[in-house]
């Protein structure tokens, strides 16, 4: 379980990361130290845009006076859209004057959206341009909304006179929403920048909704203690420094996104490149060519597998097999080469890429040795939503192959009624984790404990030196007709190590003795090369053989028996978890 993986062309950070107070002190000491730099590129339409240091705070002030001006300071406010500056500036300034924010995801359904926005109390939405038509169209489901703010209102529309399309709300575009807080402030109106944000850090300053693989959603509870002590830990946790670029790839509302893609990165002293679509990813990549990136599973096993789809179809497979051991003997041994090796690789993913943020769900450790082996460092994290998100990260240089790291500063870790094998629940208390479940005080306290822990409802253990290692979900458990536990995500790490396998989830099923069954459902990979041109009964055959082949590296109790192909892929949560619950 030692394992470690270490990657030495990338410079280690030698100053401390600076310390926040609040979000509003995360924005004023960037920009004092920051200026000019650019924060954000972003495309909107066909024109591209730079938002620096010195803007995020000067919009922080304005959108802060404005919202004082209209009522909305200390109010609870929701957003929903694409990433753009102004949906961090306006996170930020709910935040900082007192308020809560409700981020809400761009995938939901219409009906939902205005349910969780009416659940939460919302008095205002903010939007950006795909939902210009939809948002007022729900007023009546929102009668609580007073305000919709269209971030980039439609060519020509007519969106200041409160029109009944919108029902009793007035519909406010985010520039004249801006141009009231410059009224404001040359009126010397100063409610938002004088207000002390610091004074009571521990009500509720955002709601969460979660999204889920089980089919449940809670409204997450987090104070903007928890937020800050999240940041700070994120920025203290990683290498990452006024130097690193990055491109912007999970959704906006997600805690993990929010916290480490804008939140840290802003503390950091990066700059970020807001991808404009989940199709252009792999364009956004090699265009802006970041040096790091924080991102799920799924985008390193897709990058991954088009890797080796590209050196299979140039029959060059067993040449960079032998390279790649070369190069590692090399590299044990001080000489570091990897990055002239691979150049071609590195290339097709931008050319400067050195550095991968990882969370969400398992990895298979062959994806981080081969891409140790290219140059590129794969740093595993686990978070949570209720833990704002961040519990432990692996270290630059440190680390161990199947962990998730060590825990994070402000966060303490412990494995509750370990069995025999130093296995059981995972359980986290610290200034990161939530105030409760909004509205539901039994789920609040189903997951804490008597003595104020936690309950992660993920299972692993910890070894001497305190790293991490996840073994699966308590609620996917599978208990198997002799009593053995198994645990999917294991079995689905083993699964993933075959070219042949795009997706899969395994599931336990019964026959018609009444026996459960491992069954493996399995979506072939688009980019495997063996696959092309078959036939489904000759995909089913070469996918069963591999399955067999991993069988053999695992026990008889842990062992697939039936495998599933489906036509289609799984389908996923925004932050591209497959929704498990739909696995039938």
């Amino acid at each position: 379980m030692n394992s470690e993986v270490t990657v030495r062309t990338l410079s280690v950070r030698r100053d401390e990361p600076k310390e926040i107070k609040s979000l509003r002190d995360l924005v004023e000491t960037s920009a004092e130290l920051y200026g000019d730099k650019i924060l954000y590129i972003y495309k909107r339409g066909e024109a591209r845009y730079s938002f620096s240091y010195n803007d995020y705070r000067r919009d922080l002030y304005r959108l802060g006076e404005g919202m004082s001006r209209i009522g909305l300071m200390g109010r609870t406010v929701a957003v929903i859209g694409e990433s753009c500056p102004e949906y961090m500036t306006a996170y930020i300034a709910a935040v900082s004057g007192g308020g809560v924010i409700v981020p809400l995801d761009r995938d939901l359904g219409h009906a939902e959206i205005a349910r969780f926005a009416d659940l939460s109390g919302a008095e205002a939405v903010f939007y950006t341009e795909q939902f210009n038509d939809v948002l007022p169209s729900l007023a009546e489901q929102m009668p609580q909304v007073r305000y919709f703010i269209p971030i980039a209102p439609a060519e020509g529309s007519d969106t200041t006179d409160g029109s009944s399309s919108a029902g009793d709300a007035v519909i406010l575009p985010y520039s004249e929403l801006l141009a009231l807080g410059d009224k404001a402030m040359e009126e010397g109106d100063r409610s938002f920048l004088d207000y002390d944000c610091t004074a009571d850090m521990s009500q509720m300053s955002a709601l969460l909704f979660t999204s889920g693989t089980t089919g449940t959603s809670k409204g997450v509870m987090l104070s903007h203690a928890n937020i800050v002590a999240s940041v700070n830990a994120a920025s203290r946790g990683t290498i990452f420094g006024p130097d690193n670029t990055f491109v912007d790839l999970l959704p906006m509302h997600h805690s993990y996104e929010i916290t480490c893609g804008h939140l840290g990165a802003a503390n950091l002293g990066g700059t970020v490149y807001i991808n404009d679509s989940l199709k252009n990813t792999l364009r956004s990549i090699t265009t802006f060519k970041p040096d790091s990136l924080i991102v799920v599973p799924l985008y390193v096993e897709t990058m991954h597998k088009r890797i080796w789809a590209e050196i299979a179809r140039k029959g060059m497979t067993r040449r960079v097999r032998a390279l790649m051991k070369a190069s590692s003997a090399m590299h044990r041994a001080g000489i570091d080469i990897r990055r002239k090796l691979f150049k071609q690789i590195l290339d097709g993913l931008g050319g400067n890429l050195r550095y991968i943020i990882c969370g969400g769900a398992p990895l298979s450790p062959e994806l981080v040795r081969d891409f140790d082996a290219f140059g590129i460092e794969i740093c595993e994290g686990y978070g949570i939503t209720e833990c704002s998100p961040l519990i432990a990260v692996n270290r630059h240089g440190k680390v161990r192959l199947r962990s998730v790291g060590q825990p994070v500063d402000n966060c303490e870790v412990r494995i509750a009624d370990p069995s025999a094998d130093g296995t059981g629940e995972i359980e986290a208390r610290g200034r990161n984790v939530m105030l409760g479940y909004f509205g539901n005080e039994e789920a609040t306290a189903e997951v804490f404990t008597e003595d104020g822990w936690f309950r992660t409802g993920d299972v692993g253990c910890m070894d001497a030196d305190g790293y991490i290692y996840i073994t699966g979900r308590k609620k996917n458990n599978i208990i198997l007709s002799n009593g053995k536990n198994i645990f999917p995500e294991e079995i689905e790490e083993h699964l993933y190590t075959s070219p042949l396998i795009g997706e899969c989830v395994v599931i336990g099923r019964k026959n018609s003795a009444g026996d459960t069954r491992i069954t493996a459902v399995i979506y072939p990979s688009d980019e495997a090369v063996e696959l092309e041109g078959k036939s489904e009964e000759e995909k089913l055959a070469l996918i069963r053989d591999a399955v067999n082949t991993i069988n053999r590296s695992l026990p008889v109790y842990k062992q697939v028996r039936d495998v599933e192909l489906r036509s289609e892929e799984f389908e996923k949560t925004t932050t591209r978890k497959i929704k498990r619950f739909l696995v039938k």
